[in-house]
Parts: structure tokens; sequence; C-alpha cells
């Protein structure tokens, strides 16, 4: 059985709507970020803050590519996208959902330095705008299903099941 997994910008919503959607369809939940926090002993932004944006990046990528699972939802890191070993082995056992929200919508959860405190990587001075402009053809790219979020986590998760009728 093929996993799913979630790509979208930081604040989209990939793991509260992976939670709801494993839920739906029977399916185990694997959070990458949390993956990595348990890895590496640290949390995203402390990675970020002592070995740069870089490193970070790379223990993502290897992160992505050691996940061996089967009837997962797999929410990835926002820049997951970055790793193109990694994308290629998630979309060789899995359909890639995007999760695309409104940067209106992202800038209102990523408020009150939230952003530096889930570890998004990038640096400090670009604006989500310019995150979502380097990201979207990356989305595009591994995207199978691209699924706007317009609506609550439950209404997301929703409509990814119907898009997935008749693909797992």
């Amino acid at each position: 059985m093929k996993n799913v997994i979630l790509i979208g910008m930081p604040g989209t919503g990939k793991s509260t709507v992976g939670v709801i959607l494993a839920k739906r369809i029977g399916y185990d939940f694997l959070d990458e970020d949390i993956a990595i926090t348990l890895k590496d002993g640290r949390q995203l932004s402390e990675i970020i803050e002592q070995e740069g944006i870089d490193r970070f990046l790379e223990i993502e990528g290897e992160v992505g590519l050691s996940i061996e699972a089967e009837k997962t939802v797999i929410a990835t890191g926002g820049s997951a996208v970055f790793s193109d070993d990694a994308m290629r082995h998630f979309k060789e056992n899995g359909i890639c959902v995007w999760l695309e929200t409104p940067i209106a919508v992202l800038e209102e959860r990523l408020i009150n330095g939230s952003r530096e405190e889930r570890g998004v990587a990038a640096p400090a001075e670009m604006t989500l705008s310019d995150i979502y402009a380097l990201r979207e053809p990356l989305y595009k790219k591994y995207a199978d299903i691209r699924i706007v979020c317009d609506c609550d986590a439950d209404g997301v998760a929703r409509k990814i099941k119907e898009k997935l009728k008749g693909q797992l």
C-alpha cells in the first residue's frame, strides 16, 4: 500500500491535517520534523542556529531518505523538497499531496516569532513570500495532487481523501 506524502509551506497544516487524514483512511502517521528531532536530539531551530541552514537541509534529506514506511501519512518538513533524493524516495513509495495555503493565512499562523521557533529553513531576511517563490516550483514538481487549503484541517483532510479514491 502506498504512503501519502504531505508537502507544503511551514504553517500550512501538514501535521494537523496528516493526523486527521491518517485516522480517516486507517493509516499510520509520521511527522518528519519529529523524526529529525528524535534522530538529532535537538529542536529544528537549534540545528539551524548551531549548524546553519545548509547542514539542516542535509539532515532533513538524510532523515527523509531513511524513512521506510507503508500505509503511512507522512508530513514532511516544509523544506523537504530541496532534497531530490529524499523526494524521489517519497514518490517511489507514495503519492505526494501539496497543501497550498495562501500567504496571508501563513503569515497569520507564523506571527510572534513562531517562524524562528518552528525552525523554518530560510534566512531571517527572507519574507514568507520570498520563501514561497523559491519553493513553489519544487512543490509543483513533486506534487501528484494539489489541494488548496481554503477551509479547516478537517475539510482539507476530506478533500485529500476524496482525491485519493482509487489510488491507494
